[in-house]
């Protein structure tokens, strides 16, 4: 049976198991309706042209985990930022583990998807923000709202600044022979409110993964929201990453992605402006070798006055990878006085090593100041010669030249901890001891 005849067989076992009478119903049969129309995406729509899910689609997944897996806190231990406190949301093959958990806070909502598309004391807050900005074509997106049940809500009270990252962490046992999981995050960033969102997808050892994740961002009046996402997961992972971002007046949302593992991986992040004097951010560094396959497909769409974004995408493909990037700026009519800029560039290891890159520009208003810019190319020669003129071993001087490389981005990285983390991460993909603990 193929994997779609197998979700949507799969769809009507999971109805069973919800309230087929709540409001949530229409919304999932409408969800799954348009995934059984559409399938899943092929190289022939526009936006997936570079990227072909063939290859994953012939795993036999299964679609719901047999049983609870238990994993001991030392197992994972390397995967958090244990350095410094966080509160913790932590899943294991899709389900809630309240023993790696740690959510005791203070004027602080966090919780998780199953009890708020469940309980009453949430239907106000489900009824305003729930599959509101998270697209209703895109099939992918559509298949995970249809089987939303589980994942982390996080809802930040007005003018609450939190004390400490969030993290999320996903992680899967490869104790099924292959595994799909669908989480569904919703997180609501009140007026003037500030919080730091760690998110990673972690599997344990090398059984097949694909993971179809939806993330819906709000971030209300002079919010700041800083959100990273950590992708250095095993080779036989597949990560489908769906973020939907709906910005009000003068807040400012910053997205890093870090792409380092995984077999295919394609991030689509898409910023809707809702106010004026909004910021937004957009950065990452992705360095993959062998077969890996990364796709970044980037949208912010400039509705109103005066708002800036800014974008920065690296990357580094060594042996046979291949990398994707499509970032697309539009600007409304209304949406004067924009600031918009997108930067993506790239550096190719060998002859081997593919890169497809589109950047574009719709503006539609004539007071604008919009650019963007792309580059491909190797490293720069006389620079190795001038290192290693210098004294410094060729190995390094080149592993010091891509770590500069990068440095544009993890420098804007806000938790100390965190970019120390990603320090270490890009040394090792770099094959380099570079002062770091390893």
């Amino acid at each position: 049976m193929e994997l779609k005849d197998k979700l949507l067989a799969s769809f009507m076992a999971f109805e069973e198991k919800i309230d087929t009478h709540s409001e949530l119903h229409e919304l999932r049969s409408h969800a799954i309706k348009n995934f059984e129309n559409k399938g899943f995406p092929t190289k022939k729509e526009e936006a997936w042209k570079y990227t072909s899910l063939n290859s994953i689609l012939k795993n036999d997944f299964s679609v719901f985990p047999k049983k609870d897996n238990a994993i001991e806190f030392k197992d994972v231990k390397k995967y958090f930022l244990h350095e410094i406190d966080t509160y913790k949301v932590v899943f294991i093959d899709g389900i809630f583990s309240s023993f790696l958990s740690s959510t005791t806070h203070e004027g602080l909502d966090i919780c998780l998807m199953s009890s708020a598309l469940t309980k009453p004391k949430y239907k106000m807050v489900i009824d305003n923000y729930f599959n509101q900005i998270a697209s209703k074509e895109e099939s992918l997106t559509s298949l995970n709202t249809a089987f939303s049940l589980e994942g982390a809500y996080i809802n930040i009270p007005k003018s609450k600044v939190v004390d400490k990252p969030i993290e999320i962490i996903y992680f899967s046992t490869g104790n099924e022979a292959a595994l799909m999981v669908q989480p569904r995050n919703l997180v609501i960033v009140g007026e003037n409110a500030h919080v730091q969102i760690v998110e990673r997808h972690q599997s344990l050892n090398s059984n097949p993964v694909l993971t179809n994740s939806v993330t819906e961002i709000f971030a209300q009046k002079r919010a700041i929201v800083d959100y990273y996402k950590v992708q250095n997961d095993v080779q036989t992972a597949n990560l489908i990453d769906n973020t939907y971002i709906a910005q009000k007046q003068e807040s400012r949302v910053a997205v890093h992605t870090f792409s380092f593992g995984g077999n295919i991986t394609r991030n689509n992040l898409n910023f809707y402006h809702q106010g004026e004097r909004i910021d937004s951010t957009l950065k990452g560094i992705t360095i993959i070798g062998d077969k890996q396959h990364v796709d970044h497909y980037t949208l912010v769409q400039h509705a109103t006055p005066n708002c800036e974004s800014h974008q920065n995408y690296k990357t580094i493909l060594h042996d046979s990878s291949t990398g994707v990037f499509n970032g697309k700026i539009f600007v409304e009519k209304e949406a004067q006085k924009t600031d918009a800029f997108q930067q993506n560039n790239n550096i190719l290891i060998g002859d081997k090593a593919t890169i497809n890159a589109k950047p574009q520009l719709e503006i539609f208003a004539d007071d604008v100041k919009c650019s963007h810019g792309c580059t491909i190319g190797q490293l720069d020669e006389s620079a190795m010669f001038y290192m290693q003129q210098r004294g410094i071993p060729k190995k390094e001087a080149k592993a010091l030249l891509m770590y500069a490389f990068t440095s544009e981005v993890t420098n804007s990285v806000k938790i100390p901890e965190l970019k120390a983390k990603i320090a270490r991460i890009i040394a090792d993909k770099l094959g380099v001891n570079m002062g770091f603990d390893l």
